[in-house]
């Protein structure tokens, strides 16, 4: 069974920083591309950044780019998302994907 499990959300202040991990389990974790999506209240589901197989190639949506920065671990089959200055709209439901799959996301609020 595939799965993907995400942790490292929380409450934090504007300007703050969280790592999200992501651990994958029941799929060859290095064969895959991973992305991280996030959705807001109300919102539909968004894109945030993403990561080719081997952790050379990363994309980002303008809005995080130079604060978020996406790696992984093939050998710990782990993701992570460290997220810095954050601000108050990247409050957010935080999912990680292996393009098939999605984990049951874990929730970041930035507010003071």
């Amino acid at each position: 069974e595939v799965q993907l499990l995400e942790s490292g959300g929380g409450l934090v202040q504007p300007g703050g920083s969280l790592r999200l991990s992501c651990v994958g389990s029941g799929f060859t974790f290095s064969d895959h591309n991973m992305k991280w999506a996030r959705q807001a209240p109300g919102r539909i589901l968004e894109w945030v950044a993403s990561i080719n197989s081997t952790g050379g190639n990363a994309a980002y949506i303008p809005s995080v780019m130079g604060r978020f920065a996406i790696s992984r671990d093939n050998a710990k089959n782990t993701l992570w998302l460290q997220m810095n200055n954050l601000r108050p709209e990247d409050t957010a439901m935080y999912y990680c994907s292996n393009y098939q799959t999605s984990g049951q996301g874990t929730q970041v609020t930035v507010s003071s």
